[in-house]
């Protein structure tokens, strides 16, 4: 699915996050234990950052200055109403640059969404964008051999994609980086989680 496509779909149902409905716990567990490994506490983003705003959250209250990027105009247009003070992306990351290196970014349930044909290239760009010790904490579909597909969520049509896991392991070799943490979190639903950090040198 093309991603302004996907986009203009999330737009539909961008306030499903930030309702009751949604539950605000999902990947903060994850997350904290991902910061453990974080050494320098200045720089941070939140890839597809969505409209929640839990992942900023934490993120804030950890220390770090924190940036947020989605290509959803009704995501970031709630989650700029949550944190004011906070600089968002308007961006499709399939085609951003970021603009420096960061201590700490969160790709979490986001990238996902991204075309196949992009994704071992989003990983590259997420792992050179990280300062040397910093952190990427990473979602993927938990399988070996990549592939695609689509399945509906509150009426709103939802592409995912993913190269599985032995193509990250080595995408994340490439790029000077070590698996810290992987994990198949709800089982036995196929969802991936890493931890990844840049090598000091």
């Amino acid at each position: 699915m093309n991603p302004s496509k996907q986009a203009e779909n999330y737009d539909k149902i961008a306030s499903h996050w930030a309702s009751d409905n949604f539950n605000l716990e999902n990947g903060i567990e994850q997350h904290k234990r991902a910061l453990q490994f974080s050494q320098n506490k200045e720089s941070a983003i939140d890839v597809g950052c969505g409209s929640s705003g839990r992942i900023i959250e934490i993120l804030l209250n950890d220390g770090f200055s924190v940036e947020g990027l989605d290509l959803s105009s009704e995501m970031l247009n709630i989650a700029q109403q949550k944190h004011p003070d906070v600089k968002f992306h308007h961006a499709d990351i399939c085609k951003w640059d970021f603009p420096k290196k960061y201590d700490f970014i969160s790709a979490w349930d986001s990238v996902w969404h991204a075309p196949l044909e992009e994704q071992a290239k989003i990983l590259k760009k997420l792992c050179d964008a990280l300062t040397p010790n910093g952190v990427l904490i990473y979602t993927s579909g938990a399988v070996d051999e990549p592939g695609d597909g689509s399945n509906e969520f509150l009426g709103q049509l939802l592409y995912h994609a993913a190269i599985g896991i032995p193509a990250i392991l080595e995408i994340i070799n490439e790029c000077n980086c070590i698996c810290r943490h992987l994990e198949n979190d709800d089982w036995p639903n196929r969802h991936l989680y890493l931890v990844i950090q840049k090598k000091d040198a």
